[in-house]
């Protein structure tokens, strides 16, 4: 039962990694648009 788990953990990590970076991406390319159409920077 140890290689269950420890397999479950090692997989669990790059779903959690990719779950993260969408977010940021997303929330990253909303704030982009919004900029663009209101014709101002990012920085």
């Amino acid at each position: 039962m140890d290689i269950f788990w420890l397999t479950v953990y090692v997989l669990v990590w790059p779903v959690l990694v990719a779950g993260t970076l969408f977010v940021i991406v997303r929330a990253f390319y909303r704030e982009w648009r919004q900029a663009r159409a209101e014709g101002r920077g990012m920085v």
